[in-house]
């Protein structure tokens, strides 16, 4: 349970780092949605492929080219129909 408090001309709510952690709200940009039930915080979704371009360059150093799907998948594409 926490409490509003005053920060400047606003207030503020203290969230406890244990439930900043389990909600992923780590340096995350945050939503507000006000609801029925009170007020939703919630991180605003990433962007599709956003990070895709770091993530590669570190593969990319560490040499890291593991197959980022299982091997037993078939990809025989000749059995395939359009």
């Amino acid at each position: 349970m926490t409490t509003l408090i005053k920060i400047g001309n606003s207030q503020g709510v203290r969230i406890p780092k244990a439930i900043i952690k389990q909600a992923h709200l780590e340096n995350a940009p945050l939503e507000f949605e006000v609801t029925a039930q009170g007020l939703l915080l919630k991180p605003v979704p990433k962007k599709p492929r956003e990070g895709w371009a770091e993530a590669f360059k570190e593969m990319a150093v560490s040499r890291d080219d593991a197959l980022l799907i299982d091997d037993a998948l078939d990809l025989d594409f000749d059995e395939w129909t359009a």
